[in-house]
């Protein structure tokens, strides 16, 4: 049994500038700043984007974590309001619904999430793009932990606790567009596949040594095998 942990933004959809605009609006009705607009945003989780862009702001971590809470809960509903808004191209990436499907219709793979994005935004961005958000059972959110390298660990913990499935670390494939991705679960000792979907070339994701790089997900079989092989 394999676990699949795909990431969200840049790998399964693109959202469009909808996160990103959502994350400012709430950034500047909360703290009174955007933030710096080259700060990236791609492989970090949403709690840390927030960290870092306010530190730089001249924000202390006591004053971001007092309204945290509240920055997270403006930042959903921007992203509610601009999914309803048909103002951003949601949409899933090439290949990806074909991908999964052939990855549910296996027995022996467990399709999952591993994403930065807290989980009431992994939902409403997934389910903008037209992904049904019910069809991955164990996931991993930003919301669960800041730090992503704490995440794999979390999926494993749920596959154990959701559905009695004891897999092991290096059957954990993690499937991303970021060197962040790639390198998250390397201490537990899971896989990495990168995908260049995002801001990142195959040259770049190639440096950090993943088990395997994509340009895309077009090529359903290939990737498939990839990871029934990882």
């Amino acid at each position: 049994m394999r676990l699949a942990l795909f990431d969200i933004d840049g790998t399964l959809l693109n959202s469009g500038g909808l996160g990103r605009a959502s994350m400012q609006r709430a950034l500047g009705m909360v703290f009174g700043s955007p933030g710096n607009p080259a700060y990236r945003y791609d492989g970090k989780t949403d709690k840390q984007i927030v960290r870092d862009v306010m530190r730089l702001e001249g924000h202390s971590d006591e004053h971001i974590d007092s309204r945290m809470e509240k920055l997270i809960e403006l930042y959903l509903e921007g992203l509610r309001t601009g999914a309803k808004s048909g103002k951003f191209n949601v949409r899933p990436l090439e290949g990806v619904p074909e991908l999964l499907d052939a990855l549910d219709a296996r027995e022996d793979v467990v399709l999952g999430l591993l994403t930065g994005n807290v989980e009431p935004g992994a939902r409403t961005k997934l389910t903008a793009a037209g992904i049904n958000p019910d069809r991955f059972r164990v996931n991993a959110f930003g919301s669960d932990h800041e730090h992503r390298p704490e995440l794999p660990a979390i999926a494993q913990r749920r596959a154990s606790e959701t559905l009695g499935l004891d897999i092991a670390a290096d059957r954990l494939i993690v499937i991303g567009d970021t060197p962040a991705d790639i390198e998250c679960g390397r201490a537990l000792g899971a896989k990495a596949i990168g995908v260049a979907s995002g801001h990142y070339t195959v040259e770049q994701l190639e440096a950090h040594n993943p088990y395997a790089v994509f340009p895309s997900l077009k090529n359903t079989q290939q990737v498939l095998e990839t990871i029934l092989n990882a």
